[in-house]
């Protein structure tokens, strides 16, 4: 059941990047694409920023996605190494160790004892890192699939601003810009609070207000330009 409860939480912890990547995408493409609308009506003019913007930004949360989890990953193996070594060292103190962890989440010491004692027997390395760090030893995280996860998402979410400013009628380009990037962004809102297990509204409202934020200001200053 734990390995399956798991399993669930890393679908729903993807899932959530997912869509959080996607409504980053959303949020900057969007400031980017009514910001030169702002200044000009130029359709080319405005695809080709809307361009830059969507490979610029999947590229730079592709490779910020990249260095993190590769640092994780790196970080997770060198704990696993450090534990090995204490299990060499000092295999009874580690015993004595995970005991107090399961006597602290409520068991009783004997139980406890038997528990660390029967786990460490099977597999020393595997009970410590599951009990301490919360990992498995041998099933890091990839950063190459966190890095082209969080680009496609990205992608997808900078894909509607920019075709709504590029294929709408000049006069209404912005209006309706806005207004669907407005009701994806509640979307996008909703889901995430969904998946968290977090009030829906306010995370609706929140997203909202900084996507009609980022727009407003960004075509206030291309107005100005």
């Amino acid at each position: 059941m734990n390995e399956q409860a798991g399993t669930m939480n890393q679908k729903l912890n993807v899932l959530r990047a997912g869509v959080l990547g996607a409504n980053d995408g959303i949020v900057s493409t969007a400031g980017l694409v009514v910001g030169v609308a702002g200044a000009t009506g130029n359709t080319m003019t405005l695809l080709i920023s809307g361009l830059a913007g969507l490979v610029a930004g999947a590229l730079s949360m592709a490779g910020g996605e990249y260095v993190s989890v590769s640092t994780q990953k790196d970080t997770e193996k060198a704990v696993v190494e450090a534990e090995k070594v204490r299990l060499k060292e000092d295999y009874e103190g580690e015993v004595n160790e995970l005991t107090d962890i399961y006597m602290a989440n409520g068991l009783s010491e004997q139980l406890s004892r038997q528990v660390a004692l029967e786990l460490m027997n099977k597999d020393a390395i595997g009970a410590h890192a599951a009990a301490e760090l919360g990992i498995r030893p041998g099933e890091y995280v990839n950063p190459w699939h966190a890095a082209f996860s969080s680009m496609f998402a990205f992608s997808i979410g900078a894909i509607l601003p920019l075709l709504m400013i590029v294929l709408m009628p000049p006069p209404v380009r912005v209006l309706f810009t806005v207004i669907a990037v407005l009701i994806s962004l509640a979307l996008t809102g909703y889901i995430s609070a969904h998946l968290g297990g977090a009030p829906k509204w306010p995370a609706v409202l929140r997203n909202v207000v900084v996507g009609a934020l980022t727009m407003g200001l960004t075509f206030t200053v291309g107005t100005l330009l």
